[in-house]
Formats: structure tokens, C-alpha cells, sequence
């Protein structure tokens, strides 16, 4: 080593070099550089990670959790009844006659009172040690003092022991003291009347009508609460049929609620409601309970609407594993019981297809995945849940042998008819006389015109969940498939006729593969491959395309097969959102911005984190999206070939060559 380069080897020499580097660092990085943010400014900074986003969705949450601190109250036997008020100027009041939050001096911050420290400092509160409240939707400990952090100004008042007391915050801060404002004879509880703050959320304001289906649905959950809403009439939208004044209290909880969305529709399982403890503990402790109501529908498309703790969870979860499995497993021990062998075929998709169902769990110490709480990840949940649920539905079947037989012979019949269809592969478009049953977790549009409707193909059931709500009923059906399909490139044919994947896909199109080919009986006008905007999404709608291109190259010669362009970023100013659709789009949509503006960046982690509104005006919205159509021009037939077979084909040295030969030019490539 050259000493004059590189400086002494001794210890001394080390010193010196470090001393030089330090002094000589044109960066200027240094400790007066490093940021520690303090009380509620993470928020403040990222309100993204706390409630999802800055638009009017994520500002409901802020709704939300100060309705979910007094349900809790309610489920824990302290509260009888919830004020809401949304009032002018997009402020929000929701008072309950529960316990009051402790005003007395917290212990650990003797200078600051409990309120104080449940409003300023997060993951604080009294859901933690499952004392204070045995089930709760608000374990996260973060939700009043985030809705704090948010709000332009907050005011709490609390009822307790006959004396009411009262302090105010702005954006997070307190602005008084905690004051005792005299006595009070028939009042207890907590008052929290916020308004959203504009920094944050722009000219997002409060819709009445959501605020309504939310506290309907609270109501809904739990029986024994009333829910008392009250509006500025000015603040409802004209045609809107929200009430300015309602009490919401339903006696039959979710049959009521699961009455009121099939509506009378024919059921073969009529409504079978009921609730039961989950199995307790060594330590003798029952850990919650479960409610449900569910039907199974004669014709029409079944649903499963979950919760935990009167939080929805529109994602699921280990919850819905266990009610799934409970039913399941029930009407296949009945089937055995009865002496009918062909219950052995029964599966998941022939029961639950059908069914209508609504579910709602309360269980200590959830475990959710994320802040806003979309998905339970608790691992014990689907085996109390199963285990509570399965003994009362053999109860409900042995009760009932009528009942329980006619439900066994329909899933039976879908059981059968999805056998014969794996043998046909061929599906006819229903007629007027016979509903058809559609193939795996096809969701059908109503509209039998081949020419005005078109198929998604997506990826998953989270992405199928929200592409189902985007959609436009009518003309647009939804087919989720699960992962990364067949590569029938390099697959053998005797893989490719046992891919249930593509043997749904091939099914739900109608038009057959290879001699049984008919285009004329192809039951949608576009086919649509709508995968995340990544890479994963990009070699899962390569393998669609590989598909197409061999089993079914008559649709891509005549134009019926497309790619979405979904976007992979939401750049949010405001009440202003725009969307890039890769990170050269995304620097060019940041220069439409002000500079020097605050503008909050989103990266979709595939297309069910993607709001159903978001997802259809960028995407699914035939007048505002942008679709690809997949086209292979005559004379690139060669050419065409050669490149799916060393992209997608059985010989891996040929795609190793591609690489070495492109990978510095990938952009260039014309595929």
C-alpha cells in the first residue's frame, strides 16, 4: 500500500484521515441534520400512515375511530346510547353516556391528565391490558390523538362523578387547560366535537350520507346501542334520501340487517341467525364472542361481510378462514351422516359461492394488518371462530333435517355441475329459463350482448374485491384468478388440461380452445388483462398473453384482447389527487404541482390497496381509462414466435441469452 496515497498505517495516521475526511466532507451530513420529531408531528407529516391517505375517504377515519371509542363503550356495557351531529363548517360532535374519559392525573406524566395524555401521545390509552374494556376496536391505541393531530381544532367534554369538565386543542395541541366547568346532574360521558383540519385534507369535507351508512352499520352490529343522528339539512345533497334526523336501533342486529340487502330474494337456506361464545381459555376465560347472519341464495351472487369488533374488515382475515371452514366442514359431516357419498366432492366454491352472509367477531386483543384495521391477522381467530360456529351449525342442521337436506342436495347440484363443466370446458351463455352457474369466482354482468361487454382478468381476490366494486354491473364481468397462472409455454399438455385456472378461464369465455374453438359463441366483446402495475404484474399478464397467443390466437388476431394501465402512484395536493403511471410519469405529474407545495405521494401496493372509485375511473371507466390491445401483425408471424418461445418456452439458455444481449438496452426492446 502507497503511504502517500492512502496515509499512514499507524494508528495515528487512521486518526488523521478520519479527521481530514470529516472536515473535508463537502455534504455537510452531520448530527444537526438528523430530525427527531416529537408528540403528534409524525402525523402531522405523514398522515398517510395513520389513516391511509389526506383525501375524503382517509378523512372519514378520523369519523371513524372517535365513533369506534364509543362503540367500545357500548360493547363493554357502559353506554346505551351515541350522539352524532355532523354540523356546518364540516365539524363533527359524537357524544356517549359512557364513562367519561379519566380526567385525574395519569401516573407516569403527573403533570398532565389522563384526557391529556390520550389526545397528545399515541399508542396511549385504556385498551392495552383488557381491564378497562374486554374486546375493543381500537387496539391500536392511536386513534383519538391521531384524529387530534388532524384536526384543525378539537374540543372534549367529560361527564364523570356529577362534573363536567372541559378543554380544547389545535392541531393537536392543547390551547387550555383541563377546566372544571361546574356541576352536572344528568350527564355523563364524552363529548368530542372536531373539525378536520384543511392543511391536511384540503376542501374534503364530511358526506352526510356516508357518515349515515356508518352509523347505521354500527347500529347493525350491536343491538343493544342506540344511535341518535342529527344533520344541518343544507349539508344534504339534493336527491340524497339521508335523513336529518334519525334514532338507529335494531333489536334483530345482522338478520335485520342481512334482511334489508337480499330483500326477499329466493333463498334455498333461509336467514339463520344467531351468536355463541368462543370456546374459552385453560384459564377457564372466554376470549369473545361471534354474531352471524347468512342465507344461501337461489340465483343470485352470494357475499360475506365481516367484522371484528364493529370495525369491518373488507379484507378479510383469519376470522372469515374459520367461518368459512365451519360451514364447510358442517354440510360435508352431514352429508356423511346421511349416508350421501357425493358429499366428498363438496367444495369451498360450491357452498360459499351462494351465500349470503354477514359475520361479526368480538375478540381481546385483535391483531390487525395496518392502521385503518381492513384485515385481521390474529392467529387464533380461525379456530375459535370454527370452533364456536361449527357446533351450533350441526345444532342448526340436526334441528332442522328438512332444511339441512335441501341445502345438501343444492351444493350437491353445484358440486356436480362444476364437474361436469371441467369435463365439457365448455360453458353456453344462460338462457332466459335456467341461471347459469358461472365458473369459479366469475362475477357475471347482466347485459347478454357479447359486443357491449368485456371480462377482467385479475390477479387474487383482494384485487377481485375491488375491481367488483369498480365495476359496471351490466357490461363489465370480473373473473379473479389466483397467482401466477400456467406458463402453457413450456407446460405440458396433460398440465395444461388439469390447470383449474385456465380451465375456469376457458369456461367463463364460452368459445372453447383448439377444435372445439367457436368465436362466434365468445360471451365477451373485450378481454381485459388488468394486473398491478409492477413487475409481478408484468410477467402474470405475460403469461395471459403467452396463453392467448397459443390456445386462443383467433382473439388476439381479431382484437378482442387488451391490457389495463392501472397507475402505480396517486400524488395527492389537497383535495386534488392525480395519478402516474410509472416513476417517468411520476416526475413529470410532480411539475403540474406548485413548487415549494406539500404534496403527498402514494404507492399502490397492487390493485386491491386501490379505492373501488380510484380503480374505476383510472382504470375501468370505459371514458377516462387508457387500454392496450394486443395485436400480432402478419408479417412479424416469425418473428413474433421466435420471441415467445425464447421468452416463455421450455429452453431457459434462450432467455438467458435475451438477457445477456438486451440488458442494457431493456428499455429499448419492443415486445
Amino acid at each position: 500500500m502507497n503511504d502517500d496515497l492512502f496515509g499512514s498505517a499507524t494508528p495515528a495516521g487512521r486518526s488523521q484521515r478520519r479527521t481530514a475526511a470529516a472536515t473535508a466532507d463537502p455534504g455537510g451530513y452531520s448530527a444537526k441534520d438528523i430530525e427527531v420529531l416529537e408528540g403528534l408531528e409524525p402525523v402531522r407529516r405523514r398522515p398517510g400512515m395513520y389513516i391511509g391517505g389526506t383525501d375524503e375517504s382517509a378523512m372519514h377515519h378520523l369519523a371513524a375511530e372517535i365513533l369506534d371509542n364509543a362503540m367500545d363503550e357500548a360493547v363493554a356495557g357502559h353506554a346505551s346510547f351515541i350522539e352524532v351531529s355532523l354540523e356546518a363548517d364540516n365539524h363533527l360532535a359524537i357524544r356517549d353516556n359512557g364513562r367519561g374519559i379519566p380526567v385525574d392525573p395519569h401516573p407516569k406524566f403527573r403533570n398532565l391528565s389522563a384526557l391529556e395524555v390520550i389526545l397528545t401521545t399515541l399508542h396511549s390509552g385504556g385498551k392495552f391490558g383488557g381491564k378497562a374494556y374486554e374486546t375493543s376496536g381500537g387496539l391500536h391505541g392511536v386513534g383519538s390523538s391521531v384524529v387530534n393531530a388532524l384536526s384543525e381544532s378539537l374540543e372534549v367534554e367529560v361527564a364523570r362523578d356529577r362534573v363536567l369538565w372541559r378543554q380544547s386543542y389545535v392541531r393537536g395541541k392543547p390551547t387550555t387547560r383541563l377546566t372544571n366547568a361546574g356541576p352536572v346532574q344528568n350527564r355523563r360521558g364524552t363529548l368530542i366535537r372536531f373539525r378536520p383540519d384543511r392543511e391536511i385534507f384540503g376542501d374534503a369535507a364530511f358526506s352526510a350520507a356516508r357518515l349515515y351508512r356508518l352509523c347505521r352499520s354500527k347500529a347493525y352490529l350491536f343491538r343493544g346501542v342506540e344511535i341518535r343522528w342529527s344533520c344541518d339539512p343544507a349539508l344534504i345533497a339534493a336527491k340524497d334520501e339521508t335523513p336529518a334526523q334519525a334514532v338507529l336501533h335494531f333489536p334483530g342486529g345482522l338478520r335485520d340487517s342481512l334482511g334489508a340487502d337480499i330483500n326477499g330474494a329466493a333463498t334455498v337456506l333461509p336467514i339463520w341467525a344467531g351468536e355463541a361464545d368462543l370456546p374459552a381459555g385453560p384459564g377457564g376465560e372466554r376470549p369473545g364472542r361471534i354474531e352471524w347472519a347468512l342465507a344461501c341464495m337461489e340465483n343470485d351472487e352470494g357475499f360475506l361481510h365481516s367484522y371484528c369488533n364493529t370495525v369491518p374488515t373488507p379484507q378479510g382475515g383469519t376470522h372469515e378462514a374459520g367461518f368459512r371452514g365451519a360451514l364447510l366442514k358442517g354440510v360435508r359431516a352431514w352429508g356423511e351422516q346421511r349416508g350421501n357419498r357425493r358429499a366428498a366432492q363438496i367444495t369451498a366454491e360450491d357452498l360459499l359461492g351462494p351465500l349470503a352472509a354477514k359475520f361479526s367477531l368480538f375478540l381481546r386483543d385483535p391483531q390487525f394488518q395496518g392502521q385503518t384495521k381492513e384485515k385481521l391477522t390474529s392467529p387464533e381467530a380461525s379456530r375459535l371462530v370454527e370452533t364456536a360456529l361449527r357446533d351450533r351449525f350441526d345444532h342448526f342442521l340436526a334441528g332442522d333435517p328438512a332444511t339441512a337436506d335441501n341445502l345438501l342436495a343444492f351444493v350437491i347440484e353445484r358440486a356436480e355441475e362444476r364437474l361436469r363443466r371441467r369435463e365439457l370446458k365448455d360453458t353456453p351463455r344462460k338462457s332466459a329459463t335456467r341461471r347459469l352457474r358461472l365458473p369459479g369466482k366469475l362475477a357475471d354482468c347482466t347485459v347478454e350482448d357479447a359486443g357491449r361487454t368485456e371480462i377482467f382478468l385479475v390477479e387474487g381476490d383482494s384485487a377481485g374485491g375491488s375491481a367488483k366494486q369498480a365495476r359496471d354491473r351490466a357490461t363489465q364481468a370480473v373473473l379473479p384468478l389466483r397467482g401466477k397462472i400456467l406458463n402453457v409455454a413450456s407446460a405440458s399438455a396433460d398440465k395444461l388440461r388439469q390447470n383449474q385456472e385456465l380451465k375456469d378461464l376457458i369456461e367463463a369465455l364460452g368459445c372453447g380452445v383448439g377444435e372445439r374453438f367457436d368465436r362466434a359463441r365468445l360471451r365477451y366483446g373485450r378481454v381485459i388483462i388488468m394486473t398491478d402495475a409492477d413487475v409481478d404484474g408484468a410477467h402474470i399478464a405475460s403469461l395471459l398473453m403467452t396463453f392467448f397467443y397459443r390456445e386462443l390466437p383467433e382473439l388476439i388476431r381479431h382484437g378482442h384482447v387488451y391490457l389495463a394501465q392501472p397507475p402505480l402512484y396517486r400524488l395527492t395536493q389537497g383535495a386534488k389527487s392525480i395519478y402516474a403511471m410509472d416513476d417517468v410519469d411520476l416526475t413529470r405529474k410532480q411539475r403540474q404541482f406548485k413548487i415549494g407545495t406539500k404534496v403527498e405521494i402514494s404507492r399502490f401496493k397492487g390493485l386491491g390497496e386501490m379505492p373501488p372509485a380510484a380503480l374505476k375511473a383510472t382504470t375501468m371507466d370505459p371514458q377516462t381509462r387508457t387500454l392496450l390491445k394486443v395485436l400480432t401483425r402478419p408479417e412479424d408471424r416469425a418473428r413474433t414466435s421466435d420471441l415467445v418461445e425464447s421468452l416463455m418456452g421450455r429452453r431457459p439458455e434462450l432467455r438467458f441469452q435475451f438477457i445477456q444481449e438486451r440488458a442494457r438496452t431493456v428499455a429499448d426492446v419492443d415486445v
